[in-house]
């Protein structure tokens, strides 16, 4: 059995993490931890959804001897720079590491100081593995320290990683990605307010959001050189991505071809389903699974449309950590979601 803890244990992330570890037979939650500025709690008392499940005490300052002894893996589901004060500590303890901020995506650091700020373990960003299991599995598999995706990153590169593997993807990619409102957190925020999301739907950070420069380091590291233009919106659900990419084809493929291509790409994937030629995906389709669905459709002879989607709280976040979890460990990486 696995003893896992959990830093962050308050936010959507966290409590996802809680709602799928209690279904996997091979894990034990046994820490949490909140911010300073929480109260301690009972783990039922904050998410009375999982009462009589289970009941640890969850605390607002880390007790490094509890992790030390009572953790073999730590999931971090916290804000983007605060993951890193923590990594280095509980790496030294010998314990396992899945992050879910941003704070080791990039191979780069000053890639991650230009969106973020400075890095202050940049020693250990050649050490972390980026948490794409579809493309990263062997390397996942040996890795100490994962860096959990973003959500919109998650989406996106799913989306485009068959053709970008070819290098078939010519000049700029517009990623355009329609969001529910937990991918905000739970930060107070005038605009996630009920009366200004219901009935409403907006974009924000067009070309500045942080997830742009992930993508594209991710595509890059693909072997794929493209420019990327992402544009993120708020739609009035509480969970669900869906993400369109425009795609300039560096060379002219028919239709068979690209259908043949993404379903050979994620023949053996269990959480990826590539729909029927020029079907379009749903986010009623996966909010609540791991999944993610592909549906693609070429325009003419250069432009190539692809939609995802996928729940941002699920493969977005959480899921995806348990699924790396699952992989690192050497268990059956479709836990608890379903049974191969």
């Amino acid at each position: 059995m696995v003893r896992a803890g959990i830093f962050g244990i308050s936010g959507y992330a966290g409590r996802k993490l809680v709602e799928i570890l209690l279904l996997h037979p091979e894990v034990k939650i046994t820490c949490g931890f909140v911010a300073p500025d929480e109260p301690e709690m009972p783990l039922s008392q904050m998410h009375p959804r999982i009462s009589k499940t289970i009941d640890i005490f969850c605390y607002n300052k880390v007790d490094w001897k509890l992790v030390e002894k009572n953790c073999d893996i730590v999931f971090l589901a916290l804000p983007h720079v605060v993951s890193m004060s923590f990594v280095p500590q509980i790496l030294s303890l010998g314990k396992k590491v899945i992050d879910l901020s941003a704070d080791y995506r990039f191979s780069d650091a000053l890639i991650y100081e230009k969106w973020y700020q400075k890095h202050s373990s940049p020693e250990l960003l050649s050490q972390a593995v980026y948490g794409l299991p579809e493309i990263n599995r062997k390397e996942i598999a040996k890795a100490s320290l994962i860096a959990n995706p973003g959500c919109y990153p998650t989406s996106a590169l799913l989306g485009m990683m068959p053709i970008a593997k070819k290098n078939l993807i010519s000049g700029r990619v517009i990623v355009n990605s329609l969001s529910g409102f937990t991918g905000a957190g739970r930060k107070p925020d005038v605009t996630l307010l009920f009366a200004e999301g219901n009935e409403n739907s907006r974009a924000y950070k067009i070309g500045q959001h942080r997830h742009q420069p992930e993508i594209q380091h991710i595509l890059e590291k693909s072997g794929c050189r493209v420019d990327v233009t992402f544009v993120p919106h708020l739609i009035p659900v509480n969970c669900g991505i869906l993400t369109t990419m425009y795609v300039n084809l560096a060379e002219d493929i028919d239709e068979k071809q690209l259908q043949q291509m993404y379903t050979g790409f994620y023949s053996n994937e269990p959480f990826v389903r590539v729909m029927d030629y020029g079907c379009s995906p749903e986010i009623k389709n996966i909010v609540g699974t791991n999944f993610c669905d592909i549906g693609i459709r070429k325009i003419d002879s250069r432009l190539f449309v692809i939609v995802t989607a996928i729940d941002n709280l699920i493969k977005g976040a959480s899921g995806q950590a348990v699924q790396n979890m699952n992989i690192m460990m050497g268990f059956e990486e479709t836990l608890p979601f379903y049974s191969t």
